[in-house]
């Protein structure tokens, strides 16, 4: 995960014309059910977020592609969910996720709407509160709105660090701001991949425990 993350990175910082698409493509997949824990958005976010601080990447651009991305993957699990139904809970693919999928029913409940907003910073259970919604069966109208409104709060934030970052780089670096900024994102960026292996690690652990 965390070479790949590097590598995506990399891809990024040399190609900033597609910096914004991949980057939609990355919080698409990372808002997808089964399948959300293998991108590392988290990451990638912070660092495009000190590319934007930098001028390397459009901060327009990437927020709207970002947001795009995020909107649509929660919709595609929600429709998922819309579709199985009940069924869902007997998906031999899903029932290896019972606790995940518990959790994230238990979350859904207690919260309602909320859970829309709340799961979008919530690691493992992240991708699975849109589908328990299209399960039981929530309004679409009522979800695509929470799903729009957690999408615009959600990428601001996740951007912010890595921005923060550049820009603090580059008032403190002189002639040299370029350097500090880049280290400044990369810190921030390795800090975020060693939080995402950590929570990948517990729920590996509490989804194996009797």
């Amino acid at each position: 995960m965390e070479n790949w993350a590097s590598d995506l990175g990399d891809f990024i910082t040399r190609n900033a014309a597609w910096g914004a698409p991949v980057l939609g493509l990355i919080t698409f997949g990372e808002s997808l059910v089964l399948i959300g824990g293998f991108f590392p958005a988290t990451a990638l976010m912070l660092v495009a977020g000190g590319l934007v601080a930098t001028g390397v990447l459009d901060g327009p651009t990437v927020l709207a592609w970002c947001i795009a991305g995020a909107i649509l993957g929660d919709a595609v699990s929600y429709w998922l969910g819309r579709k199985l139904g009940p069924r869902a809970w007997r998906i031999p693919i899903l029932r290896k996720y019972r606790r995940l999928m518990a959790r994230a029913r238990m979350f859904f409940r207690r919260y309602g709407v909320a859970s829309i907003y709340l799961c979008r910073f919530m690691g493992p259970v992240r991708a699975f509160v849109p589908l328990i919604a299209g399960v039981t069966a929530m309004p679409n109208l009522k979800f695509q709105l929470a799903n729009v409104g957690s999408a615009i709060i959600w990428v601001p934030v996740m951007l912010a660090p890595g921005y923060l970052a550049g820009k603090g780089a580059q008032l403190i670096g002189g002639q040299h701001a370029m350097e500090w900024a880049l280290g400044g994102i990369a810190v921030v960026a390795i800090l975020a991949l060693i939080l995402h292996a950590l929570r990948e690690r517990k729920a590996a652990r509490d989804e194996h425990q009797p």
